[in-house]
């Protein structure tokens, strides 16, 4: 056994044998190393489904996350953290109706930075940081819907198998961790995969889950792309430290990639009438509204959500009717698509220069 689990750790120097001097026994021990290396992955892969697939498991991350991260009980936002899982539960099960086989579990935890994770159990939390720092929940809806991605393909559990080196299935195989102390390592290694989150692949899977899941819902499909943009006018295009290892881990897509992504999604869904041309809206080519700042948002972040707003315009057929004005609201058929605010034209000009291009 000595042997073995020093050629599973990798920390046994062996000596280069010739084909002559290796004898059966060798090859039997050999091959009882082999035979332990596979016992102790499929024990691993078992307990990782059995706290990733069940019900008595997913309890289990639940307590494990609420005792490693801490609960906040603030009353607005886990009123609004609820509403948005309601809502995008509705979502993903209009994609995705598995869902009901294990639905969410979720907390808001006291975490100032701006984070988001889901791991193993279909079990996620929100960072208190989270809240404080989007402008809208229509972008926190992106960010939950995110971390809901993840958890729809099991990148946590996926995650960990990948990572479980060889000393771990060393340990596993000796008999060394097993019990409480093996689920307790596999939770361990599941949070600090999902709070430093995935591969780029999967970042990209993800995101490319929050667009389908939004657009299931009455959130704003353009606050993916104003989100993105937020934490461009805030943190820059490569951030790596503190709450912006949400958006960016090293190994991620950068800010920019991920907010051009969203573009690109509400351009198609427009049927390519709205695009946006470094925060000026454009309808059919042609200049709609350059936003002024307000809001505590960028002029460039409330660009987005006009451009949500008219690419559902666009996609439920609003476009055919004329654009009109309801107080200081310019409106595309029943779609709402800009409220002026200080620094805007004005609603009516806004909604005649419409009328003259869409």
């Amino acid at each position: 056994m000595g042997l073995s689990l020093a050629l599973l750790s990798g920390t046994a120097v062996v000596q280069p044998q010739t084909a002559e001097a290796i004898s059966l026994g060798d090859i039997g021990g050999l091959a009882q190393v082999g035979i332990q290396y596979k016992a102790a992955r499929d024990q691993l892969k078992k307990q990782v489904d059995t706290l990733n697939l069940t019900s008595e498991g997913s309890y289990y991350m639940l307590a494990n996350y609420k005792q490693q991260v801490g609960v906040d009980h603030d009353p607005a936002m886990n009123r609004r953290l609820a509403n948005m899982m309601q809502t995008l539960t509705a979502a993903v099960r209009s994609v995705d109706p598995s869902i009901d086989k294990q639905p969410y579990k979720y907390f808001l935890n006291p975490d100032r930075s701006f984070n988001a994770f889901c791991g193993m159990g279909h079990v996620m939390s929100v960072n208190r940081g989270a809240f404080e720092f989007v402008a809208a929940d229509d972008e926190l809806a992106f960010v939950v819907g995110h971390e809901m991605g993840h958890g729809q393909k099991a990148h946590a559990a996926k995650g960990v198998l990948k990572a479980a080196d060889k000393q771990l299935i060393a340990s596993i195989a000796s008999a060394s961790l097993g019990g409480t102390q093996l689920t307790n390592t596999i939770a361990g290694m599941g949070l600090k995969i999902s709070k430093a989150h995935s591969t780029k692949d999967r970042e990209w899977e993800a995101d490319d889950l929050a667009w389908e899941y939004i657009t299931h819902t009455n959130y704003n499909i353009g606050a993916g792309a104003a989100v993105w943009q937020r934490m461009l006018d805030k943190s820059g295009n490569n951030a790596q430290k503190g709450a912006d290892m949400w958006f960016n881990p090293s190994d991620h897509p950068n800010n920019a990639a991920r907010r051009d992504n969203y573009v690109k999604k509400l351009t198609a869904y427009s049927g390519k009438h709205v695009t946006n041309k470094d925060g000026v809206v454009m309808v059919n080519g042609k200049k709609f509204v350059k936003p002024a700042a307000a809001g505590g948002m960028s002029s460039r972040e409330r660009s987005y959500f006009v451009m949500g707003n008219l690419a559902a315009a666009y996609h439920n057929g609003h476009n055919k009717a004329g654009a009109t004005v309801n107080g200081n609201t310019v409106m595309l058929g029943a779609q709402p698509i800009l409220t002026c605010a200080a620094g805007d034209e004005s609603a009516r000009t806004l909604a005649d220069r419409l009328n003259s291009i869409k």
